[in-house]
């Protein structure tokens, strides 16, 4: 590892009085406490972490914040996608209250991108907003959902469909809690890595192509520069969108079919996150090609490298055997980008050249899923 991989990189996410720093490299959680402190309004921090991320590094993040007089409380919630419901929303924001919480306190999200989300919903709604922080401890988390202040939580009839707005103080992204990744998340996480790529820079998707064995393996430039051009694509499309709006409805590459997808299985752990949009983004090259909208060879790209990597490309690989069509219908019409009861696709004229299409007929996507499953 050279010097330079060693000193972490700051993108500035800039939203006027609301801006705030993402901070990339490895031992900032060692160091939590000289970087919470300057924002802190009192000397201590409520942690939500979940359980197995609280056997890695809890203890080390208590004791970063104790070195500097802060005072850590902590609470351990489930690990998986579950965790992410009402039942659980409930339970922290009952803590919260209970451990008597102020609209001076920080709440501090340890964890991937299901304590974030929720920590970041929680935050919004106590005592009509308390500020928090976002510690990231995956791939996926601190490219894609630590970043850009979207929270929530899934129900029933879909995923995020109950959520805010909500920006964090700070984004720490320790690069070196993801040697703890089991490898099949780390993949995932990649998956959102590509994305950024494909929505609006065919020069770093090449990139990628020669260098994501090393971002895979761990290689720290490599997976420092990787998280960090992704940051710096979601930080220019917030501050120009922070609402969605409209450009950053293109952050959803992929996800209107991976959301579906996730929903079908009931947001079990056979499919994850990462998993499901790489998919979704192969078939949304795949549509883009069939209407006529993208070259075929940057479908063939796409699909190549994720497949290449490790990653699932087609329904029948997303592990659930023959889809159910009418059901990953039902799910895209509950999806956030439903308008005036039609789905919105994000779809490519290329690779890096992603658009939001508003037009495309309900019968042309049942025809293509039932070929495709």
């Amino acid at each position: 590892m050279t010097q330079a991989a060693t000193i972490p990189v700051t993108v500035r996410v800039a939203l006027g009085a609301r801006s705030y720093d993402i901070r990339v490299g490895p031992g900032l959680l060692a160091e939590a406490g000289s970087h919470l402190r300057p924002l802190l309004k009192e000397e201590r921090v409520f942690i939500a972490t979940d359980e197995t991320v609280a056997g890695f590094h809890l203890q080390a993040l208590a004791s970063a914040l104790d070195r500097e007089g802060i005072e850590a409380l902590p609470i351990v919630l489930p690990a998986g996608e579950r965790t992410k419901d009402f039942t659980h929303l409930e339970l922290l924001t009952g803590w919260l209250l209970d451990h008597r919480v102020e609209r001076g306190s920080t709440l501090l999200a340890l964890g991937g991108g299901v304590i974030g989300d929720l920590t970041g919903f929680v935050a919004s709604l106590t005592l009509r907003g308390i500020d928090f922080v976002q510690m990231p401890t995956t791939l996926l988390a601190q490219v894609d959902s630590a970043v850009g202040g979207k929270t929530g939580i899934n129900t029933l009839q879909g995923k995020n469909l109950i959520g805010s707005f909500y920006q964090p103080r700070l984004v720490l992204s320790d690069t070196a809690t993801l040697r703890t990744l089991p490898q099949r998340e780390f993949l995932a996480g990649y998956a959102e890595v590509v994305k950024y790529a494909l929505i609006r820079d065919a020069e770093f998707f090449t990139w990628l192509e020669a260098n994501g064995p090393q971002v895979l393996d761990g290689q720290a430039e490599a997976l420092t520069h990787a998280i960090v051009k992704a940051c710096e694509t979601k930080a220019a499309v917030v501050a120009a969108d922070e609402r969605e709006a409209g450009a950053r409805a293109l952050l959803n590459l992929g996800h209107t079919f991976g959301h579906a997808l996730e929903a079908a299985n009931a947001f079990d752990a056979t499919l994850q996150h990462g998993e499901a949009v790489a998919v979704g983004m192969c078939l949304a090259f795949e549509l883009s090609a069939r209407l006529g909208l993208c070259p075929a060879a940057d479908t063939e790209r796409v699909r190549n490298h994720l497949a290449s990597v490790g990653l699932p490309t087609t329904l029948l690989q997303a592990g659930r055997g023959k889809w159910e069509v009418s059901t990953l219908l039902q799910h895209m019409q509950q999806d956030k980008k439903v308008s005036r009861g039609r789905v919105r696709f994000v779809l490519a004229r290329g690779i890096g050249q992603a658009f939001l299409a508003e037009d495309i007929a309900t019968e042309d996507v049942e025809r293509f899923l039932e070929e495709a499953a």
